[in-house]
C-alpha cells in the first residue's frame, strides 16, 4: 500500500464515520492482505469490529475467499461498512466483484473503494483495470449504489514512496434501501452474474 492510498482512506474515516465512533459497527476490508502497510489501524475503535478479507492467508486476512465472484463466506446485509484499496486493478470481473460488494453492505451502509487510474503495470497476478471517476460512477450505479462523492487525484502531491504515479480514484457511495421488486432484480443480476463468470458467457 502506498502512502497517498492511506491517507485517501483516512481522509474518508474522518469525513463519513465520525457519527459512528460511539456507535458499534462492522468493517469488511475487501483485499486487505497486509502488504507495506493495511487500512487497520484506521479502524481502531473499541467499539467496531474490523475483518480483513482476501483470497489467501495472510497477514491482516480474517475471512479467506474461495471465489473472488461468490463470496459465500460473507453473509449479505452484514457489514456497515466495506472498504477497498489497490485491489481492482487486480480483478479480472471486477463488476461481478463489485456486486457482491453490495450484496454484503448493509441497507444505509457506506463503501469507500480506491483504485488508480495511472502507474505502471503490477501484476498480483494479474493488473487489467484503471479506473477514472465516470466509470466508477457506472459501476455504483450498476451494482445499485448511490454516489456520495467521486474523484481522481489527478495532481497529487509527491510522497516520499512515489504513490503519486497511481493518480489513485475514489469512490465513496452507500448502498440505499429500495423497493422488494428493486432488490429482487438486484439479487437475480448478482446470480446471474455469477452464472456468467463462470460459464465463461
Amino acid at each position: 500500500m502506498h502512502i497517498g492510498s492511506y491517507l485517501k482512506m483516512e481522509k474518508f474515516v474522518a469525513k463519513y464515520l465520525s457519527d459512528y465512533t460511539d456507535k458499534e459497527i462492522k468493517i469488511i476490508d475487501i483485499g486487505s492482505q497486509d502488504v507495506n502497510g493495511s487500512y487497520k489501524p484506521l479502524f481502531d475503535n473499541p467499539k467496531w469490529e474490523y475483518y480483513g478479507c482476501d483470497m489467501e492467508e495472510g497477514n491482516n486476512v480474517d475471512i479467506v475467499l474461495k471465489d473472488v465472484y461468490n463470496w459465500k463466506e460473507v453473509k449479505s446485509d452484514s457489514f456497515d461498512v466495506v472498504v477497498s484499496g489497490q485491489a481492482f486493478e487486480h480483478i479480472e470481473y471486477f463488476w461481478a466483484t463489485m456486486l457482491e460488494i453490495s450484496r454484503v453492505a448493509k441497507y444505509g451502509g457506506l463503501l469507500c473503494i480506491i483504485a488508480p487510474s495511472a502507474g505502471v503495470e503490477h501484476r498480483y497476478p494479474v493488473d487489467c483495470w484503471r479506473y477514472y471517476p465516470d466509470g466508477f460512477r457506472a459501476l455504483a450505479r450498476y451494482s445499485g449504489l448511490e454516489v456520495l462523492e467521486v474523484y481522481t487525484d489527478w495532481y497529487p502531491i509527491d510522497y516520499p514512496d512515489r504513490g503519486e504515479i497511481w493518480k489513485d480514484s475514489v469512490l465513496i457511495c452507500k448502498k440505499p434501501d429500495m423497493p422488494v421488486v428493486q432488490k429482487f432484480k438486484m439479487y437475480l443480476k448478482n446470480r446471474l452474474s455469477k452464472l456468467a463468470v463462470k460459464m465463461n458467457i
